[in-house]
């Protein structure tokens, strides 16, 4: 029954972590939106770094391997 609770309870600290971060220092945060790279600062400006070019989609369970 708890186990089923882990991606609920990490989705929650992760949100949590981004809000401490940007309430807390002031910091920048850079990361992905609606396919495009962005830096979102504490006063809740958005500026734009780069867009994505579209992924590849993946179906549940693949397991990928990394080339070298």
């Amino acid at each position: 029954m708890a186990e089923q609770r882990i991606p609920e309870l990490a989705a929650k600290a992760g949100h949590q972590a981004y809000r401490t971060t940007l309430e807390q220092t002031g910091a920048v945060i850079v990361k992905t939106s609606n396919g495009q790279v962005v830096e979102r600062k504490r006063d809740g400006s958005v500026i734009l770094i780069k867009t994505l070019a579209l992924g590849k989609r993946v179906k549940p369970g693949t397991v990928l391997k990394r080339s070298s």
